[in-house]
């Protein structure tokens, strides 16, 4: 299921040189206004106080074999506040730069001392398990041993992360604490860091990054930036646990002008494809230009207002109705958009337990362009293969409200999409503003400019996303529009046409399979061999015309990004 390299084990002060370099913002943060407990560095989790340490210190790494930059570095964490504990030990992959986080925890000051009714929120292990050592190597290359340690809860309470020794001897058992049962939630591990083998017995060690196991807006479990250690694959619920906020009132979110500040200090770039034909538009210039409410019992459509205020609300996508396209000349108009009024939805929600903001942008394009198949050097347009009425997109910042600093952003490309953390982004010049590349006819988001392929990448045969950039774009910094942020009651004046859970788009079918095999009737034979597989990987939405539902029907609503 996974794929690594065997690596090997060196001494801290042999490998000094391999501790990767800090990444810090292109441009300062700035001040951000006061009036709630966003970026104040510590959060209030109820009964606990979090606090986000972005500095460690080396206790042990690897290198896979000459290539260092393959390698792993274990780290605890340095300059905890007074009053605050280690919860766990971090680690990360030595290929990229060293920015991550542990939280540490204390005890709120509102909880009564004198409470002896209440077993106390933090706790001492009573004793530290052995996952693996490495005593038992004798390779020259592998001086100096490291010891995985699991701390042993007392009753009650839970372990959040694991320790680190380049000793045998077990950990001092104040170097961490256990968290009060009660106060954590269920996490899981969901991919490998690394994976280690002893020697001579060959016993492996498989490292994975962790997660709360229940993610999204309404969920509690909060990230403590620990990993996980096995022998073997994860399960599904892991023997460590992560936070819980059990704050109801979620301080840390911003507020209604913290919002504005951080989507004008961080709103992205969104630059479309030199060749795009079909343009992005606001909603109501779609809604302005001609496009038609239609329903079982009226084909042929009905005018939409502007606002959508006639728009059917609530319910489900049963069917009933669709949104097309009017059948004149005002159709060809309409299908391309309109680049002036184009503005970015947003939906700002908690993330990880309201340690995280996501602001999700959301676009409308009128019309998602077909598709065009790659097959090796041959470019194969598609004809009317993947293209249908109402297109919406979307791409996600993740800021943490321990800083108000982005940390990573999320790319929804089609059926999925991927976060990629801050440090590799592109940034407009001199800003924290994140560069997106819209893709040619399809308007999925990529963080560089490229040829982006879906099905067969390694064998170059699938369906081409082209990423470029033109001198079309939208600024999301200053086109946007707020329709729905929950946790701040009455801010967010939600639009009539979000209520409307029905397709954006006719469902139209066509035996799109039986074109392409059309296609591949003409290619050499060992091309159509590899080809006929890649049919079967292709994106649904390009067998047949099927308008999608609009932002409130998508899983990520509520739950969290695909990832």
């Amino acid at each position: 299921m996974f794929g690594c390299e065997c690596i090997f084990w060196n001494r801290v002060a042999d490998t000094a040189d391999s501790v990767p370099e800090s990444f810090s913002l292109p441009a300062p943060i700035p001040r951000w206004s006061q009036g709630s407990g966003f970026a104040t560095k510590i959060i209030k989790l109820g009964e606990l106080e979090a606090y986000q340490v972005t500095e460690f210190e080396l206790i042990w790494s690897s290198n896979v074999s000459t290539k260092k930059k393959h390698g792993v570095g274990f780290y605890k964490p340095i300059g905890i506040p007074q009053g605050f504990y280690c919860l766990g030990h971090y680690c990360q992959s030595n290929g990229k730069p060293l920015r991550g986080f542990v939280v540490v925890a204390r005890e709120a000051a509102t909880i009564k001392k004198d409470d002896h009714k209440r077993k106390p929120s933090l706790s001492n292990p009573v004793d530290y398990a052995l996952v693996w050592g490495s005593d038992d190597v004798t390779d020259e290359n592998f001086n100096g041993g490291a010891y995985f340690w699991l701390p042993q809860p007392p009753e009650g309470y839970k372990a959040l992360g694991f320790v680190l020794t380049t000793s045998s001897e077990k950990p001092d058992l104040k170097q961490v604490k256990c968290v009060r049962a009660d106060l954590t939630d269920a996490c899981q591990g969901y991919s490998l860091i690394t994976k280690m083998y002893s020697k001579p017995s060959n016993f492996r060690l498989m490292v994975f990054n962790t997660r709360p196991s229940y993610r999204g807006m309404y969920e509690r479990g909060v990230y403590v930036g620990s990993f996980y250690c096995s022998s073997s694959e994860p399960k599904n619920e892991l023997e460590i646990g992560c936070l819980k906020n059990m704050d109801e009132n979620l301080a840390a979110m911003p507020n209604e002008d913290q919002i504005h500040e951080l989507v004008q200090h961080y709103g992205p770039t969104l630059f479309l494809h030199p060749d795009e034909v079909y343009l992005p538009s606001s909603v109501s210039w779609f809604f302005d230009n001609g496009a038609l409410l239609c329903s079982k019992e009226n084909s042929k459509g009905q005018v939409i207002h502007a606002d959508g205020s006639n728009l059917p609300t609530g319910g489900t996508n049963d069917g009933g109705y669709w949104i097309s396209l009017p059948s004149d000349d005002e159709k060809v108009n309409l299908k391309l958009g309109n680049l002036e009024s184009t503005k970015l939805y947003l939906h700002i929600k908690p993330a990880l337990g309201g340690t995280f903001t996501d602001i999700v942008f959301w676009i409308f394009c009128p019309f998602n362009g077909p598709g065009t198949l790659m097959v090796g050097m041959v470019n194969l347009a598609l004809g009317k293969v993947g293209q249908h009425v109402g297109d919406w997109e979307h791409f996600t910042l993740r800021i943490s409200n321990f800083s108000g600093e982005l940390w990573k952003m999320y790319f929804s490309q089609h059926s999925g999409g991927k976060w990629i953390d801050a440090y590799d982004l592109e940034f407009v010049h001199g800003s924290n503003k994140p560069i997106v590349y819209s893709s040619r006819s399809g308007h999925a988001s990529f963080p560089h400019p490229g040829n982006y392929l879906q099905g067969l990448e390694k064998l170059g045969i699938g369906v081409r996303n082209d990423a470029a950039r033109s001198d079309r774009y939208v600024d999301s910094s200053i086109q946007y529009e707020i329709i729905a942020a929950e946790y701040l009651q009455g801010v967010a004046k939600e639009p009539c046409w979000l209520q409307y859970m029905r397709k954006w788009g006719p469902t139209v079918v066509y035996n799109s399979r039986a074109e392409l095999e059309k296609i591949i009737k003409i290619l050499p034979p060992t091309i159509k061999n590899s080809l006929e597989g890649v049919l079967n990987k292709l994106p649904l939405e390009l067998y047949g015309e099927d308008g999608p539902t609009g932002p409130k029907e998508k899983n990520n609503w509520m739950g969290d990004e695909r990832w």
